[in-house]
């Protein structure tokens, strides 16, 4: 299950989890997020050992620019909260997938 982020608050907590959560900066006027959305739902339904996250980057402005967020969608990866990985930014389902299970463990 993929969650949308409602506030700051949640948000730092999320990220701080154990496990590994994966985060996607996505705004609702973009055309790519729409296109990967369903596929990056099937990830969260397929390794529900990790958290999948959504944030509206127009929703929470400053938590974006803080995470350097300058493209969407843009895909971020955090393990206790540390973030993990390359940053993917674009619709790379595979390249998110290849991070989550390097990660997982």
């Amino acid at each position: 299950m993929v969650k949308e982020i409602a506030s700051a608050d949640e948000y730092a907590a999320a990220v701080k989890s154990g496990k590994l959560v994966v985060v996607d900066y996505f705004a609702t006027w973009c055309g790519p997020c729409k296109m990967v959305a369903p596929k990056f739902a099937l990830l969260a339904d397929k390794y529900p050992d990790a958290v999948f996250l959504k944030l509206d980057v127009d929703a929470f402005p400053e938590i974006a620019e803080q995470a350097g967020i300058s493209a969407m969608p843009t895909f971020q990866l955090f393990k206790e909260g540390a973030r993990v990985g390359d940053d993917i930014i674009g619709a790379k389902i595979d390249a998110i997938e290849q991070q989550v299970q390097q990660f997982i463990a």
